[in-house]
């Protein structure tokens, strides 16, 4: 069955894993979703969360190909696991003086932020999972979207190791 699969992958922190990574997807013709990476508490080491839609035999073939690059220290497939996951949006959308209360009264609800306010516009943040980040979307939408950034998912596995 084809499905979003979140892979959490630990690779050293060099300069070229993450185009190495990359690369390998482009390579197989593989979609990537989304992709997001950073330092781990360990500074030579980061997380990479990478989401890509298939099916359990196309993961398992990119899960073998990830495993020959040599700055690959482990993967997880934590689509199934019990974890928290997280996605930061950006919205600037049109707010004129007749719209604003409506806009803050959504931004309230979604227990967004409203991080700068220009004449003509306002720039929200929000932060949850993908279907709290959609809903927002959908919800500001109708008011006139000027622009919007997502970053990709941040994942992780719940409770000890």
């Amino acid at each position: 069955m084809i499905m979003k699969h979140t892979l959490s992958v630990i690779v050293e922190n060099h300069p070229g894993v993450l185009a190495r990574v990359a690369g390998l997807f482009r390579r197989r013709g593989y979609n990537i979703d989304s992709l997001t990476v950073g330092r781990t508490e360990n500074p030579a080491i980061s997380r990479m969360t990478i989401v890509v839609e298939g099916d359990d035999v196309l993961i398992e073939q990119v899960t073998k190909q990830l495993h020959k690059l040599v700055e690959i220290m482990k993967i997880q497939d934590i689509t199934d696991e019990p974890s928290v996951d997280r996605e930061l949006v950006l919205v600037k959308v049109k707010a004129d003086a007749q719209v604003r209360g409506e806009i803050m009264q959504i931004v309230e609800i979604f227990r967004a932020r409203i991080v700068d306010i220009g004449p003509n516009s306002l720039i929200i943040e929000a932060t949850g999972d993908e279907n709290k980040i959609n809903a927002i979307e959908d919800s500001l939408r109708p008011f006139g979207l000027l622009e919007l950034v997502r970053t990709g998912k941040v994942a992780m596995v719940r409770g000890g190791r």
